[in-house]
């Protein structure tokens, strides 16, 4: 069991997030066992929390214990992690601040698994920033996807909309007013029945892109349940995506010009058949 106060109004997760990162990594679970409580009540889901709530977890030693990452790559001014599915990456951040100085210069989505990059130092905040602003760090992702491909390779394109509180997105064919341009690229590696093992390659790096565009041509990542086919994921047991954070390789110059054209690699793969 942790006690927490909240010092200034949030809601539960980015709290969580916040000031106790391992029970972010099982926050879901913890929700849906009733074994948070916020001000003496029990809840069941994601809430607002206001300065002076109390917040107590009932978290078990095995929650505790949870890992968040493996380490890929470290020196003194950069990390690369292996993140977990199910690991938000502000709860990462935080827990790795309990440790040094870190700096958050991308971000995965809780239930992506792989490869994420964190600067150590300033100058490699900013180096880094850059880099992934003018797309010269390129990553490469792993998913399963619905096997409804029309082609077994392409790169696509559409414009991407958030929604107003930037929980969601829409994609469309054509430009919106606020929309942003993505750009995907994909080739089916190998088949199994209804079922696709993917790489998927980001021209652009928008919120949602890979699970929203490829929902958007008809072949969703399996165990998605924002943008995803249920009767899929039911049919696997899919409660969360499949997507693999697979490969990053630097580009950044300046003062990490030295790791230029270095990649790094996630452990984490994704099989094919599931049944």
């Amino acid at each position: 069991m942790k006690i927490f106060k909240v010092t200034e109004d949030s809601n539960l997760s980015d709290f969580t997030d916040a000031v106790y990162p391992q029970g972010s990594f099982c926050l879901a679970a913890l929700l849906r066992a009733k074994d948070v409580k916020i001000n003496g009540a029990r809840v069941n889901k994601n809430t607002a929390v206001k300065r002076g709530d109390e917040v107590i977890y009932y978290t078990t030693s095995k929650q505790e214990q949870k890992p968040s990452h493996s380490v890929v790559y470290e020196d003194e001014n950069v990390l690369v992690a292996d993140k977990h599915s199910g690991v938000s990456s502000e709860g990462l951040l935080s827990e790795l601040r309990g440790k040094g100085e870190y700096y958050a210069v991308h971000r995965l989505d809780r239930n992506t698994q792989g490869v994420i990059v964190f600067a150590k130092t300033p100058a490699a905040e900013k180096a880094l920033l850059s880099a992934f602003k003018e797309r010269r760090m390129n990553k490469v992702y792993h998913a399963l996807c619905k096997n409804a491909f029309a082609q077994k390779s392409g790169t696509l394109t559409a414009y991407l909309l958030k929604n107003a509180d930037g929980s969601e997105v829409r994609v469309f064919s054509s430009p919106r007013d606020g929309a942003a341009k993505i750009v995907t690229e994909y080739f089916v590696e190998r088949e199994h029945g209804d079922l696709a093992l993917v790489t998927i390659t980001l021209h652009t790096g928008k919120t949602h892109q890979i699970r929203a565009h490829t929902a958007f041509i008809g072949c969703p990542v399996l165990g998605d349940e924002k943008y995803g086919d249920r009767a899929l994921n039911a049919k696997y047991a899919a409660k969360r995506q499949r997507l693999v954070a697979k490969r990053i390789t630097f580009g950044a110059g300046g003062v990490l010009s030295y790791l230029d054209g270095a990649a790094f690699e996630s452990g984490f793969g994704l099989e094919l058949p599931l049944v």
